[in-house]
C-alpha cells in the first residue's frame, strides 16, 4: 500500500459527504510501532492506513470513533502515549498522536491535497492544533522526507502539525503473468510501491489486485521500458526466454535503472551474458543484471517456490530502495513556523 493512499481515500469519502478522523504520529520518541508521520484514516466502520497496530492503534481508533459520535467536531488535538506506562507495551517509547476530524467542510484543501498526490507533487499538510484549529495543504519541497511530521509553532504562538508527504518514487515494473509474477504482484501490493504489471496475456490477470498495482496488457512490452521513469526497478519474469532476452536488451539500452532483475539460474545468466556480449553489450552493462533474483542484500532464501522467490526479490528491491539514505526536513519559510527544538 502506498503511504499517501489515505489522502486519496479521504478525498473519496469527503466527496460522498462523509466524515473521518486523521490520526497522525506527530512525534515518536524512543521505540515506537511506527515513525513520525505515519497516518491512518479512521471512519465509523473501517480504516485506511496504520500507525503500527497493537494496543496503541486500538486505543487511537477508539478515541477517534468516540469523537465521531459526538455532536459537532472538536478542534484538532494532541494525545501523548507513554507506551509502557499507559498501554503496557514493550516498546517503551512515547508516541504523540494528532487527531483531526475532517468532513465535507474541508472539501477545498482535501481536493487540493489529492490533486497534488495524483500529479506527483510533494504535499505539505499544516494543521493548527487547539481552538480555532484548521488544516490546509500546500506544495512542498520535493526533497523532504516522505511522511515525516514536525510539531512547530506559528508566528502567533499556536502549535502546528506540519506533515510532508512526497509521492512515491519506488516505481516497479514487473514483466510476466506467471506464478512468480503473480506472487510478486501480491507481495509488492503490500509495500509502498507503484507497480506496473505487464504481460500480453490479458485474460490471465486476476480479477482483484492491490490498489497500488496497475495491470498493463500489451503486445509491445518493450515500450514500457522506454517510457518508464528514471530510477525504476525492473524485474523480468516472463514465460519465454526469447522475450526475456529482448526485454533485457531494451533495458540495457538505458543506464538509469535502480535495479534490473531477471528470473533464472546462474546457467541462464551465463547464457544470456554470452548472447549479450555477442550483440555488443559491455561486461559492465551485463554486470548490472541481477540473476538469480533474491540473492542480494544478505538475503539467503534458497527455496524455488514462487512465493518464496517473490518475497526474496521484493525484500531485495526494498532494501536497495531504502539504502539511499534520508534527507533533512526543510525548515518552513518564516514567518509561518519555527520548529521547536
Amino acid at each position: 500500500m502506498l503511504e499517501e493512499a489515505w489522502v486519496l481515500e479521504l478525498a473519496t469519502r469527503i466527496a460522498r459527504g462523509e466524515r473521518a478522523v486523521l490520526v497522525t504520529m506527530a512525534r515518536a520518541s524512543g521505540s515506537t510501532p511506527r515513525e513520525s508521520g505515519a497516518t491512518m484514516l479512521v471512519a465509523e466502520n473501517d480504516l485506511c492506513g496504520t500507525i503500527g497496530g497493537g494496543h496503541l492503534e486500538f486505543a487511537a481508533v477508539g478515541i477517534a470513533r468516540d469523537a465521531l459520535r459526538q455532536p459537532g467536531a472538536p478542534a484538532p488535538w494532541l494525545a501523548r502515549f507513554p507506551l509502557a506506562a499507559r498501554l503496557g507495551q514493550c516498546c517503551g517509547g512515547v508516541a504523540t498522536l494528532a487527531f483531526s476530524i475532517v468532513g465535507p467542510g474541508d472539501h477545498a484543501w482535501v481536493t487540493q491535497a489529492a490533486r497534488h498526490i495524483r500529479e506527483g507533487v510533494a504535499l505539505q499538510l499544516v494543521t493548527r492544533i487547539g481552538a480555532g484549529g484548521d488544516s490546509h495543504a500546500v506544495e512542498a519541497n520535493p526533497d523532504a522526507v516522505t511522511g515525516d511530521a514536525v510539531l512547530a509553532e506559528s508566528s502567533d504562538g499556536a502549535t502546528l502539525l506540519v506533515h510532508t508527504t512526497v509521492p512515491c518514487d519506488f516505481n516497479v515494473l514487473v514483466f510476466g503473468n506467471g506464478h512468480v509474477g503473480r506472487a510478486l504482484a501480491q507481495v509488492l501490493g503490500a509495500l509502498p510501491a507503484r507497480v506496473r504489471w505487464i504481460d500480453a496475456r490479458d485474460a490471465d490477470f486476476p480479477a482483484h489486485i492491490a490498489g497500488n498495482v496497475e495491470i498493463v496488457p500489451t503486445d509491445v512490452p518493450e515500450a514500457e521500458l522506454r517510457t518508464a521513469p528514471a530510477g525504476a526497478f525492473v524485474i523480468v519474469t516472463t514465460h519465454d526466454h526469447a522475450l526475456d532476452l529482448a526485454l533485457i536488451e531494451t533495458a540495457l539500452a538505458r543506464n538509469d535503472w535502480r535495479y534490473l532483475g531477471l528470473i533464472g539460474s546462474t546457467s541462464k545468466r551465463n547464457q544470456f551474458a554470452k548472447r549479450l556480449l555477442a550483440r555488443g553489450f559491455t561486461p559492465a552493462q551485463i554486470e548490472r543484471i541481477t540473476c538469480p533474483i533474491g540473492r542480494l542484500q544478505g538475503i539467503s532464501i534458497r527455496s524455488k517456490a514462487p512465493g518464496a522467490i517473490a518475497v526474496a526479490a521484493a525484500a531485495e528491491m526494498l532494501a536497495l530502495h531504502e539504502s539511499r539514505g534520508r534527507f533533512d526536513f526543510p525548515a518552513a519559510s518564516p514567518p509561518l513556523v519555527k520548529v521547536r527544538s
